[in-house]
Protein backbone atom coordinates (compact mmCIF):
# COMPACT_ATOMS: atom_id res chain seq x y z
CA UNK A 1 0.00 0.00 0.00
CA UNK A 2 1.51 3.35 -1.19
CA UNK A 3 -0.24 6.73 0.60
CA UNK A 4 -1.30 8.72 -1.59
CA UNK A 5 0.44 11.36 0.55
CA UNK A 6 3.58 10.18 0.10
CA UNK A 7 5.91 11.15 -2.94
CA UNK A 8 7.04 8.21 -4.91
CA UNK A 9 8.97 9.09 -7.92
CA UNK A 10 7.81 6.87 -10.82
CA UNK A 11 11.38 5.83 -11.54
CA UNK A 12 11.58 4.34 -8.57
CA UNK A 13 11.34 0.39 -8.33
CA UNK A 14 8.87 -0.87 -5.34
CA UNK A 15 8.31 -4.32 -4.85
CA UNK A 16 5.32 -6.10 -3.71
CA UNK A 17 3.27 -5.71 -0.59
CA UNK A 18 5.46 -2.88 0.28
CA UNK A 19 4.16 -0.09 2.49
CA UNK A 20 4.43 3.64 1.65
CA UNK A 21 3.29 5.75 4.79
CA UNK A 22 1.85 9.35 4.41
CA UNK A 23 4.69 11.57 3.68
CA UNK A 24 6.99 9.70 2.85
CA UNK A 25 9.72 10.70 0.51
CA UNK A 26 10.88 8.36 -2.17
CA UNK A 27 13.73 9.99 -4.90
CA UNK A 28 13.93 8.14 -8.26
CA UNK A 29 16.71 6.00 -8.42
CA UNK A 30 15.91 3.43 -5.46
CA UNK A 31 15.04 0.19 -5.38
CA UNK A 32 12.53 -1.37 -2.37
CA UNK A 33 12.34 -5.29 -1.70
CA UNK A 34 9.63 -6.80 -1.86
CA UNK A 35 7.17 -6.57 1.88
CA UNK A 36 9.22 -3.25 2.92
CA UNK A 37 7.66 -0.90 5.25
CA UNK A 38 8.56 2.81 4.84
CA UNK A 39 7.53 4.72 7.76
CA UNK A 40 5.82 8.64 7.87
CA UNK A 41 8.57 10.99 6.79
CA UNK A 42 11.45 9.02 6.08
CA UNK A 43 13.90 9.85 3.21
CA UNK A 44 15.05 7.80 0.51
CA UNK A 45 17.08 9.03 -1.87
CA UNK A 46 18.94 8.02 -5.14
CA UNK A 47 21.26 5.55 -4.87
CA UNK A 48 19.32 3.37 -2.25
CA UNK A 49 18.82 -0.31 -3.02
CA UNK A 50 16.88 -1.76 0.26
CA UNK A 51 16.00 -5.47 0.44
CA UNK A 52 13.09 -7.46 1.62
CA UNK A 53 10.82 -7.45 4.42
CA UNK A 54 12.94 -4.14 5.96
CA UNK A 55 11.48 -1.95 7.97
CA UNK A 56 12.59 1.84 7.71
CA UNK A 57 11.33 4.59 10.74
CA UNK A 58 10.28 7.74 10.77
CA UNK A 59 12.98 10.64 9.70
CA UNK A 60 15.77 8.06 8.64
CA UNK A 61 17.61 8.85 5.85
CA UNK A 62 18.71 6.62 3.84
CA UNK A 63 21.24 7.48 1.09
CA UNK A 64 21.90 10.77 1.58
CA UNK A 65 24.96 11.98 0.53
CA UNK A 66 28.09 11.64 2.27
CA UNK A 67 29.74 13.45 4.52
CA UNK A 68 32.52 14.25 2.41
CA UNK A 69 34.27 17.08 1.36
CA UNK A 70 36.50 14.82 -1.69
CA UNK A 71 32.89 13.71 -2.87
CA UNK A 72 32.01 15.36 -6.63
CA UNK A 73 28.83 14.00 -6.87
CA UNK A 74 30.00 10.51 -8.30
CA UNK A 75 27.04 7.77 -8.69
CA UNK A 76 26.68 5.51 -6.00
CA UNK A 77 24.77 3.37 -3.60
CA UNK A 78 23.71 2.50 -0.17
CA UNK A 79 22.83 -1.09 0.37
CA UNK A 80 20.59 -2.45 2.91
CA UNK A 81 20.00 -6.17 3.22
CA UNK A 82 16.97 -8.02 4.04
CA UNK A 83 14.73 -8.43 7.33
CA UNK A 84 17.11 -5.35 8.19
CA UNK A 85 15.43 -2.57 10.92
CA UNK A 86 16.35 0.85 10.68
CA UNK A 87 14.75 3.09 13.64
CA UNK A 88 13.83 6.92 13.92
CA UNK A 89 16.18 9.67 12.75
CA UNK A 90 19.32 6.86 11.94
CA UNK A 91 20.90 8.31 8.75
CA UNK A 92 23.01 5.78 6.29
CA UNK A 93 24.84 7.81 4.18
CA UNK A 94 26.05 6.63 0.21
CA UNK A 95 29.09 5.60 -1.12
CA UNK A 96 31.98 7.90 -2.18
CA UNK A 97 34.70 6.90 -5.12
CA UNK A 98 36.58 5.16 -2.99
CA UNK A 99 34.49 1.83 -2.56
CA UNK A 100 31.01 3.60 -4.34
CA UNK A 101 28.58 1.54 -2.21
CA UNK A 102 27.76 2.00 1.51
CA UNK A 103 26.12 -1.58 3.06
CA UNK A 104 24.01 -2.88 6.02
CA UNK A 105 23.70 -6.74 6.08
CA UNK A 106 20.87 -8.96 6.50
CA UNK A 107 19.22 -9.07 9.66
CA UNK A 108 20.37 -5.78 11.65
CA UNK A 109 19.10 -3.64 13.79
CA UNK A 110 19.94 -0.07 13.95
CA UNK A 111 18.81 1.70 16.69
CA UNK A 112 17.81 5.50 16.68
CA UNK A 113 19.88 8.45 15.85
CA UNK A 114 22.44 6.00 14.45
CA UNK A 115 24.87 7.42 11.97
CA UNK A 116 26.62 4.97 8.98
CA UNK A 117 28.76 7.13 7.24
CA UNK A 118 30.33 6.73 3.44
CA UNK A 119 31.47 3.40 2.53
CA UNK A 120 31.11 1.70 5.96
CA UNK A 121 30.22 -2.15 5.40
CA UNK A 122 28.38 -3.74 8.61
CA UNK A 123 27.92 -7.50 8.47
CA UNK A 124 24.68 -9.51 9.23
CA UNK A 125 22.79 -9.38 11.84
CA UNK A 126 24.84 -6.29 13.56
CA UNK A 127 23.33 -3.93 16.43
CA UNK A 128 24.39 -0.66 16.19
CA UNK A 129 22.72 0.88 19.48
CA UNK A 130 21.05 4.80 19.88
CA UNK A 131 23.07 7.27 19.19
CA UNK A 132 26.31 5.23 18.14
CA UNK A 133 28.11 6.46 14.85
CA UNK A 134 30.38 5.39 11.92
CA UNK A 135 32.97 7.32 10.49
CA UNK A 136 33.64 6.71 6.83
CA UNK A 137 34.97 3.41 5.34
CA UNK A 138 34.30 1.56 9.24
CA UNK A 139 34.35 -1.70 8.51
CA UNK A 140 31.70 -4.15 10.88
CA UNK A 141 31.52 -8.08 10.95
CA UNK A 142 28.76 -10.23 11.41
CA UNK A 143 27.08 -10.50 14.86
CA UNK A 144 29.00 -7.59 16.13
CA UNK A 145 26.98 -5.16 19.17
CA UNK A 146 27.84 -1.59 19.67
CA UNK A 147 25.94 -0.17 22.52
CA UNK A 148 24.69 3.06 22.75
CA UNK A 149 26.55 6.23 21.84
CA UNK A 150 29.84 4.46 20.26
CA UNK A 151 31.91 6.22 18.19
CA UNK A 152 33.65 4.92 15.49
CA UNK A 153 36.93 6.30 14.41
CA UNK A 154 37.61 6.41 10.42
CA UNK A 155 38.62 3.04 8.87
CA UNK A 156 38.58 1.44 11.99
CA UNK A 157 37.51 -2.35 11.63
CA UNK A 158 35.38 -4.43 14.50
CA UNK A 159 35.12 -8.22 14.33
CA UNK A 160 32.81 -10.81 14.55
CA UNK A 161 31.18 -11.63 17.39
CA UNK A 162 32.07 -8.75 19.65
CA UNK A 163 30.10 -6.41 22.30
CA UNK A 164 31.12 -3.18 22.72
CA UNK A 165 30.45 -1.36 25.64
CA UNK A 166 27.92 1.85 25.74
CA UNK A 167 29.55 5.51 24.70
CA UNK A 168 33.30 3.44 23.72
CA UNK A 169 35.30 5.53 21.25
CA UNK A 170 36.56 3.24 18.70
CA UNK A 171 39.65 4.66 17.31
CA UNK A 172 41.83 1.11 16.76
CA UNK A 173 40.72 -2.05 15.51
CA UNK A 174 38.57 -4.35 17.41
CA UNK A 175 39.71 -8.16 16.95
CA UNK A 176 36.76 -10.74 16.58
CA UNK A 177 34.79 -12.72 19.72
CA UNK A 178 35.89 -9.95 22.68
CA UNK A 179 34.09 -7.66 24.52
CA UNK A 180 35.59 -4.36 25.23
CA UNK A 181 34.78 -1.29 27.16
CA UNK A 182 36.86 1.39 29.08
CA UNK A 183 38.54 4.50 27.92
CA UNK A 184 40.90 3.73 26.14
CA UNK A 185 38.93 0.88 24.58
CA UNK A 186 40.46 -2.12 26.57
CA UNK A 187 40.20 -5.72 25.91
CA UNK A 188 37.78 -7.04 28.94
CA UNK A 189 37.71 -11.25 27.86
CA UNK A 190 35.80 -13.43 25.60
CA UNK A 191 32.15 -12.73 24.85
CA UNK A 192 31.43 -16.00 26.38
CA UNK A 193 27.58 -15.04 26.77
CA UNK A 194 27.13 -14.00 22.98
CA UNK A 195 29.37 -17.11 21.62
CA UNK A 196 27.14 -19.22 24.18
CA UNK A 197 24.14 -17.79 22.12
CA UNK A 198 25.20 -18.20 18.68
CA UNK A 199 25.73 -22.12 19.55
CA UNK A 200 28.92 -21.67 20.06
CA UNK A 201 30.28 -25.00 21.94
CA UNK A 202 32.37 -24.68 25.23
CA UNK A 203 35.64 -26.71 23.42
CA UNK A 204 36.04 -23.93 20.86
CA UNK A 205 35.22 -20.61 23.30
CA UNK A 206 38.18 -22.09 25.32
CA UNK A 207 40.52 -22.69 22.49
CA UNK A 208 39.19 -18.93 21.42
CA UNK A 209 40.52 -18.04 24.95
CA UNK A 210 44.01 -19.46 25.13
CA UNK A 211 44.39 -17.90 21.61
CA UNK A 212 43.80 -14.37 23.89
CA UNK A 213 45.17 -15.37 26.60
CA UNK A 214 48.55 -15.39 24.46
CA UNK A 215 47.99 -12.09 22.40
CA UNK A 216 47.24 -9.98 25.81
CA UNK A 217 48.34 -11.83 28.46
CA UNK A 218 51.70 -13.43 28.14
CA UNK A 219 53.50 -10.34 27.77
CA UNK A 220 55.01 -10.73 24.22
CA UNK A 221 54.21 -8.01 21.70
CA UNK A 222 51.60 -8.71 18.87
CA UNK A 223 54.12 -9.93 16.33
CA UNK A 224 55.68 -12.67 18.85
CA UNK A 225 52.17 -13.40 19.93
CA UNK A 226 50.92 -13.78 16.79
CA UNK A 227 53.79 -16.01 15.81
CA UNK A 228 53.57 -17.85 18.78
CA UNK A 229 49.70 -19.00 18.11
CA UNK A 230 50.86 -20.00 14.71
CA UNK A 231 53.70 -22.23 16.02
CA UNK A 232 51.73 -23.61 18.84
CA UNK A 233 47.98 -23.42 18.58
CA UNK A 234 45.91 -25.81 16.39
CA UNK A 235 45.25 -24.77 13.46
CA UNK A 236 41.16 -24.26 13.22
CA UNK A 237 38.68 -21.84 11.18
CA UNK A 238 38.51 -19.27 14.60
CA UNK A 239 42.70 -19.00 14.45
CA UNK A 240 43.12 -18.19 10.83
CA UNK A 241 39.88 -15.89 10.97
CA UNK A 242 41.60 -13.96 14.49
CA UNK A 243 45.77 -13.79 13.13
CA UNK A 244 44.46 -12.39 9.31
CA UNK A 245 42.21 -10.46 11.03
CA UNK A 246 45.18 -8.72 13.10
CA UNK A 247 47.78 -9.14 10.77
CA UNK A 248 45.72 -7.04 8.33
CA UNK A 249 45.35 -4.55 10.74
CA UNK A 250 46.93 -0.54 9.83
CA UNK A 251 45.74 0.98 13.06
CA UNK A 252 46.57 -1.83 15.50
CA UNK A 253 44.21 -3.32 17.84
CA UNK A 254 42.74 -2.16 20.95
CA UNK A 255 44.86 -2.43 24.30
CA UNK A 256 45.23 -5.35 26.56
CA UNK A 257 44.33 -4.83 30.50
CA UNK A 258 46.93 -3.85 32.90
CA UNK A 259 48.13 -6.22 35.27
Amino acid sequence: MISNLAYVHPDARIGENVTIEPFAYISGNTEIGEGTWIGPQAVILDGARIGKNCRIFPSSVISGIPQDLKFRGEETTTEIGDGTTIRECATVNRGTASAGRTVVGNNCLLMAYVHVGHDSVLGNNCILGNGSGLAGEVQVHEWAILSAGTLVHQFSRIGAHVMIGGLSKVRTDVPPFIKADRDPLTYLGINTVGLTRRGFEKERIDSIHNIYRVIYQNGMNVSQALDYIEREVVTSTDREYILDFIRKSERGIIRGPKL
